[in-house]
């Protein structure tokens, strides 16, 4: 069965005392690096601010690893589905730290949600004329977090695909099933697409700058 949907969906402002900063970016982006670096620059700044991430180390996101790493199996769809379960816990703690004044930087929130469902459906970005059923598909995975809290601060590192593989190659982990060539190119196509589509939303800054470089740019950008 078919039916036409068009909806408007508007996300929960912050409004508590402590922000919420988010760093989105592909795997290899630099944004884990980032997230800890900036949390570090505001902190000397007199800001108190906490480093979260997604997925987190509650039960929910240390199944989202094992099945990441490859070491447990679990169908696509439900897979989308546990992180929205994990999305939610972490909601709950960084609302609590907001409440108490506390600035929270994130390494990833619901934006990546958007990017790496769409690809897992098999989302053409590239498709002729295929923004507006696309943007659907996106408010359609926005709409289970319509009740979360939308970040003050969202910055998207950009780098390419090769520069992603080099710094992934670096690390001292299991390669996960987001990091193989061909999905990080459609992820780096996915973000370059949802940042078009939310410039109010999200800032994208080149993270093939130095460390230090993305670091004092992110910093100065928060007012």
């Amino acid at each position: 069965m078919k039916y036409h949907i068009e909806f408007d969906l508007e996300l929960k402002k912050n409004l508590y005392p402590g922000k919420l900063i988010v760093i989105e970016g592909i795997d290899g982006s630099g944004k884990t690096t980032q997230a800890q670096k900036v949390t570090e620059a505001l902190n000397r700044k007199g800001i108190k601010s906490i480093l979260t991430k997604e997925p987190t180390d509650e039960m929910t996101g240390k199944l989202i690893r094992q099945i990441l790493s490859g070491e447990t199996n679990l169908p696509q769809v439900a897979f989308q589905y546990l992180f929205s379960a994990d999305r939610a816990v972490h909601q709950a703690q960084i609302e609590d730290y907001l409440k108490s004044g506390i600035t929270v930087v994130s390494d990833r929130y619901f934006w990546s949600s958007v990017v790496y469902g769409m690809v897992d459906k098999g989302i053409d970005f590239g498709k002729k004329n295929g923004d507006r059923e696309n943007l659907l598909v996106a408010l359609s995975i926005l709409s289970m977090y319509h009740q979360f809290l939308l970040p003050d601060f969202s910055f998207a590192l950009k780098v390419s695909v090769a520069t992603a593989i080099e710094r992934i190659k670096r690390k001292d982990k299991h390669t996960e099933i987001y990091e193989k060539e061909n999905k990080l190119e459609k992820l780096a196509i996915g973000y370059d697409w949802l940042t078009k589509q939310f410039p109010k939303e999200i800032m994208v800054l080149n993270g093939e700058k130095s460390v230090e470089e993305v670091t004092e740019e992110i910093v100065a950008s928060i007012k």
